[in-house]
């Protein structure tokens, strides 16, 4: 009896430890999780930011160039003399070119001892010399092309703020050196742009040449500074020389950052863009604390429990000491109830918190599953790749980079489908109206991205009402459509088949006539912060472009609004029939050779051995230039090619083409994820299979892609 209960405090004992340490041993895994994601999550932000600020440095180096360029054209063959005598009207368009170019300071042109002819400050310009300037002795020499360079300060009586230069040389006819044409560059457009898209804490931006030299900076700095090739950032870039990510102490203030950097195409130039790894740890602690606030509490009350029963056993045994021989049977069964009571207390706590941490470990880690849960897991792992993919295409769909899926439909039937969701996603306090034609209005798009299309049409619909209006979706055959549509098929669009339009009409607020013009522009939004992100009427317009139709808006202020998308009709006689089962089994290769081109070795490993399991016979190569090779040596060796299309080098849409310019009769089927080739041109024919995808549906199409071969040689036969 006395060894039961002592076996009972030391259970209660290591219950009490283990309440504390299972809890914290937990929340160490979950932590070490947690801070593997936020800082996944950290890289992706900063490469979109990256993007970001790529795209823009090109687009304004592009633009300088560009102008750099025309002025090069209008004073050449001219004599200093005669560009001298044209001073006048050469200043003022210099100077309309700077105005119109808020990144601009100033556009100059110089004779050959680096003397203004020409700048859009002041006229006639000082006689001044400037050949001791980069931007000019950089041109002496040599043709350079454009050259970019470093800050500097005005010369008197020129002032303001500090600028770097962007200079190309003139040529005489026999191409020796007359002079330079440049523009002055202000480095606080840069910074101004990042401050503006630098909104989250610790962001950083920076822009500098690839010799080190730093143009823009954000923060902004005090002093200038130029970084040592040789030091942590310098070596880093050149192991990666177009673009990586990097973790290091920046060296103008020490501070310890996440830097993504990418060069800005031909220019000489990078732009980077990063965090500090103190905003990125606090979004984890963050994070964390969140957990902390129900964990602890829940851990503290499970110990005090614990604690308590632990107390009262005690007592409860000291009490059965006194009393042993004339209440044994009363006191064993009291101590029986509270033992039950505290276990089954204690075993409903752990069963929650173990609940809901076993949520988020891998389950398909546990030893000794049966084949019944392993497929459950299995399942459910395909599900979760199906629901990434699907979220992968809505993205790309805003960017309008996405490889559509286009399927003949009817928009009547679709429209009377989506009505009841549309209902559900509204509120009973929007009234839906739908005037739909009575004869088919068949259109060749992606079915899913036009409904998300009109889910985000009438979302917008909504907001504009407060929730509250009515909504009209209409569905008609178009007898006018947009100058863009008429431009773009030379005036023939309005025959047969024509274009289906749909239009979404709300009785909301409307929009006013300054803001429509940048109403399908990505992140523009007029609602107030965290209300909207501005993407959804771009998903729209990229889907409309890339279906070869259009999205127009009709609104008055106070009156509603109109979004009119037009989409090209196709003949009747185009609808399928049926839809092939999604869910087809593989099909046996029985022999079938196959040449599959994949960059990625892993990949290309898994397509072959799944192919050979199936009955394939696979020549695996890695890049487009051997697996031409291998076309080109024996034709007749391969039933159907199977290529990714984005690999370095040659393309597999490339591949593809190269093979159709030879007249190698073998069927071709791609593959990508994402391609902007075939985002911008589609697929040009060929059969696409879009990644992730699965044994069994890579079988199918390359065993119909090798059949049609097969019925396509015997008709010629």
């Amino acid at each position: 009896m006395q060894g039961a209960q002592r076996n009972s405090l030391r259970l209660l004992q290591w219950m009490m430890a283990a309440s504390l340490a299972l809890p914290i041993a937990l929340f160490a895994i979950a932590s070490t999780v947690s801070y593997n994601s936020t800082l996944d999550i950290a890289d992706r932000e900063i490469e979109r930011t990256l993007d970001v600020a790529h795209e823009h440095a090109l687009k304004v180096f592009e633009t300088i160039d560009r102008s750099l360029a025309e002025l090069n054209e209008v004073v050449r063959d001219l004599p200093d003399d005669v560009i001298r005598s044209r001073e006048p009207a050469l200043h003022r368009r210099l100077k309309q070119l700077t105005d119109a170019l808020p990144q601009l300071k100033s556009a100059w042109i110089f004779d050959a001892n680096g003397k203004s002819l020409v700048n859009s400050l002041v006229s006639p310009p000082p006689e001044l010399s400037f050949a001791d300037r980069d931007y000019f002795y950089a041109h002496v020499d040599q043709s350079i092309g454009t050259f970019i360079g470093a800050s500097l300060t005005p010369r008197p009586p020129y002032q303001g703020a500090r600028f770097f230069g962007v200079s190309r040389r003139r040529n005489s006819d026999d191409g020796s050196f007359t002079g330079v044409i440049q523009a002055s560059v202000l480095p606080e457009y840069f910074e101004s742009f990042y401050a503006r898209i630098g909104t989250d804490p610790g962001s950083f931006f920076a822009m500098g040449r690839t010799d080190g030299v730093l143009l823009a900076h954000f923060p902004r700095l005090d002093r200038e500074l130029r970084l040592d090739p040789n030091g942590a950032v310098g070596r880093s870039i050149a192991a990666h020389p177009d673009h990586g990510l990097m973790t290091i102490a920046w060296p103008s203030d020490g501070i310890e950052r996440r830097i993504g950097y990418r060069r800005v195409a031909e220019y000489p130039i990078y732009v980077s863009a990063g965090l500090e790894t103190s905003a990125i740890r606090a979004r984890w602690l963050a994070t964390m604390s969140q957990h902390l606030v129900f964990g602890v509490p829940a851990t503290a009350l499970l110990f005090i429990l614990l604690a308590f029963a632990f107390r009262r056993t005690q007592h409860l045994q000291t009490e059965a000491a006194k009393r042993r021989e004339a209440e044994e049977a009363l006191k064993h069964s009291q101590r029986l109830e509270a033992l039950g009571q505290l276990t089954g207390g204690v075993a409903h706590d752990f069963n929650n918190l173990l609940t809901v941490i076993r949520a988020s470990v891998d389950l398909l880690n546990r030893p000794q599953l049966s084949e019944e849960r392993r497929q459950r897991y299995i399942t459910a792992i395909a599900e979760a790749v199906a629901r990434a993919a699907k979220l992968t295409s809505q993205l790309l769909a805003f960017a309008r980079r996405q490889t559509l899926k286009p399927e003949v439909f009817d928009i009547g039937d679709r429209m009377q489908s989506l009505r009841d969701m549309l209902a559900t996603l509204l509120g009973p306090a929007i009234e839906i109206v739908t005037r739909l034609p009575a004869e088919p209005c068949l259109v060749n798009a992606d079915a899913g991205q036009f409904e998300t299309a009109i889910i985000n049409m009438a979302t917008n619909a909504r907001d504009a009402m407060q929730g509250k209006g009515r909504i009209v979706f209409t569905v008609h055959a178009a007898t006018n459509v947009p100058d863009t549509l008429a431009q773009l098929s030379g005036g023939q669009t309005l025959k047969n088949p024509g274009f289906v339009c749909v239009a979404v009409s709300d009785s909301g607020i409307g929009i006013p006539a300054a803001q429509l013009g940048r109403i399908f522009e990505p992140f523009f939004t007029t609602k107030r912060v965290g209300q909207g992100t501005g993407l959804g009427l771009s998903q729209v317009f990229g889907f409309a472009r890339q279906s070869g139709g259009e999205v127009t808006v009709v609104s008055e202020v106070g009156q509603g609004s109109t979004f009119l998308l037009y989409l090209p009709r196709v003949p009747a006689n185009l609808l399928p029939r049926s839809q092939a089962p999604t869910t087809a089994p593989a099909v046996a290769g029985s022999g079938m050779s196959v040449l599959v081109v994949e960059d990625n070795i892993e990949l290309g490993n898994f397509a072959a051995d799944g192919l050979t399991e199936l009955g394939y016979s696979i020549t695996l190569v890695d890049n487009a230039t051997d697996a031409l090779t291998e076309l080109v040596g024996d034709p007749d060796r391969f039933d159907v090619v199977f290529s990714d299309v984005v690999m370095p080098g040659m393309t597999g849409l490339d591949l593809a083409h190269a093979i159709r310019d030879r007249c190698i009769s073998v069927p071709i089927v791609l593959t990508t994820g994402y391609s902007e080739a075939l985002s911008q041109g589609g697929v040009a024919g060929f059969d696409l299979v879009q990644k992730p995808y699965s044994i069994e549906e890579l079988s199918r199409v390359l065993h119909h892609a090798a059949r049609l071969k097969r019925v396509r040689d015997g008709a010629a036969e």
